[in-house]
């Protein structure tokens, strides 16, 4: 599978200059829009720095927002 295969719209994606896990929409001329998996709030990711979520990926995103969960939950609400 070729890096474009990869990131066909509605693939989960890495942005790895930022650490953000969103679902391709499109690419738009030098860019790959992402769209984040939460809040839907888009952004252009330069495609040489994005690729396929991995299993340990998913893994991470998820351990993040159960903790981030957690701290609101107990009025922790710290970063």
């Amino acid at each position: 599978m070729s890096d474009e295969e990869a990131l066909d719209a509605g693939t989960v994606a890495l942005d790895e200059r930022t650490g953000r896990v969103g679902r391709v929409v499109d690419r738009l001329g030098p860019h790959v829009q992402l769209r984040s998996l939460g809040d839907g709030v888009e952004w252009n990711a330069d495609p040489d720095h994005v690729r396929p979520v991995t299993p340990e990926d998913r893994l991470k995103v998820r351990l993040a927002e159960t903790n981030a969960r957690s701290r609101i939950s107990y009025g922790r609400n710290m970063p």
